[in-house]
């Protein structure tokens, strides 16, 4: 490739990169900003605090995901560009790939225990929480991603 050339490539990925690192921003800011919406509805509708909080924390974990998620792809994108070259590297990636999955997984189960066991809220309350939290994600990484 001729220089031009690869300067077009770089900056076009790089633009790429920055649009997804700010539809990740929006993404998180409107999980955490539903799920304050949503415990202020439920504290409004049934004067329940418990039920409002257990919402909260529901929606949060969800929108910690969201930011872990994010940040373990940027990352990723990162160390793919730089081992572009070396040989074993998609492996590499996969492996990472299901370390930041599983990393995860384990983050959003032990983060719903510490609210369960720990603060005592209502276990479906929480859960109503993170998969709206969820709903969101998936929603609003559909819908803004279009504009």
């Amino acid at each position: 490739m001729t220089p031009p050339e690869s300067a077009t490539i770089i900056a076009t990925l790089c633009a790429v990169e920055a649009d997804e690192k700010r539809l990740a921003r929006k993404v998180v800011m409107l999980q955490a900003a539903v799920a304050l919406i949503a415990a202020g509805i439920i504290y409004g509708l049934n004067d329940a605090q418990q039920y409002a909080l257990a919402v909260l924390c529901g929606g949060l974990v969800s929108a910690l995901n969201g930011t872990l998620l994010a940040w373990r792809m940027s990352r990723a994108a990162l160390q793919s560009a730089h081992e572009a070259h070396h040989s074993g590297g998609a492996h590499r990636q996969l492996r990472l790939m299901y370390f930041y999955a599983a990393e995860r997984f384990l983050a959003v189960v032990a983060l719903l225990g510490l609210c369960m066991t720990a603060l005592r809220l209502p276990p479906l309350a929480i859960l109503g929480g993170f998969v709206m939290g969820q709903a969101v994600l998936l929603a609003a990484r559909l819908f803004l991603s279009r504009f």
